[in-house]
């Protein structure tokens, strides 16, 4: 199972807030993505998924979206 969350026109720091409460309603192992025009969110996550856990899958950018795919903790890859 994948879930958007469509943060874009937000700026720092609601897409790691709205990414925070997704990763802890999430299932273990559930792919999540985030889609955010703020470019902070690059170095946001990565920080994000230290504390709570998890692994970054993908970052990508077109068109000023950044799509940043994030597996939660307790999947294949833990």
């Amino acid at each position: 199972m994948s879930r958007i969350i469509d943060v874009r026109g937000h700026r720092c720091p609601v897409p790691s807030l709205r990414l925070r409460r997704a990763l802890a309603e999430a299932d273990p192992g559930e792919v999540l993505t985030l889609l955010a025009t703020d470019p902070l969110a690059r170095i946001d996550v990565p920080h994000l998924l230290c504390e709570t856990g998890g692994r970054m899958l993908e970052i990508a950018e077109a068109d000023g979206v950044l799509t940043i795919r994030v597996e939660t903790p307790g999947g294949p890859g833990d």
